[in-house]
């Protein structure tokens, strides 16, 4: 006698994948994101390099919250400033921030506009996390490429837009 094992687990995937395709689509907005005058940032990092791998990873960072926006909303983040969390201490090779707390929180001036239902919002904001040290046990991991600025980003976008 043949077994079935296989054949029903295959016909159990394809109805679940059917079941997928049939409910509705997760929409999500867009969020479009441009770094205005780079060179100039507070704190990057050292050199074109590091700049240019900083402002990839706040994008991606702003690109992750584009998924929770609503369907047809259109966010444009334009970033005028950067300070990241702590220093690269001079002849560190592998990137590593060292966090010395005192006045040196992490911070991000930015410019936003969000299109909504016909409705336009615009404000320039700085956004900033002075208790980053006493919080860095809360939410993502501290050794994730810019970890405290992508918790803080989070908490300031669902502040901003997606609490009623």
């Amino acid at each position: 006698m043949p077994h079935l094992f296989p054949i029903r687990h295959a016909a159990l995937g394809a109805a679940l994948a059917l079941a997928a395709l049939a409910g509705p689509a997760q929409a999500a907005g867009v969020v479009q994101v441009s770094f205005v005058e780079p060179e100039r940032y507070t704190d990057v990092g050292f050199g074109a390099v590091e700049r240019e791998r900083t402002t990839d990873r706040l994008a991606a960072i702003f690109q992750d919250l584009a998924r929770r926006l609503p369907d047809g909303q259109v966010l444009t983040v334009e970033v005028l400033d950067v300070d990241l969390a702590g220093h690269v201490p001079v002849g560190n090779v592998n990137d590593t921030r060292v966090l010395t707390g005192g006045a040196d929180w992490p911070r991000i001036t930015l410019r936003y506009r969000l299109e909504a239902g016909g409705s336009v919002q615009t404000r320039d904001e700085t956004v900033s996390d002075l208790n980053y040290l006493q919080n860095r046990l809360f939410g993502g991991r501290a050794d994730e490429a810019l970890a405290y600025e992508r918790r803080m980003l989070e908490r300031w976008f669902e502040e901003r837009f997606l609490t009623p």
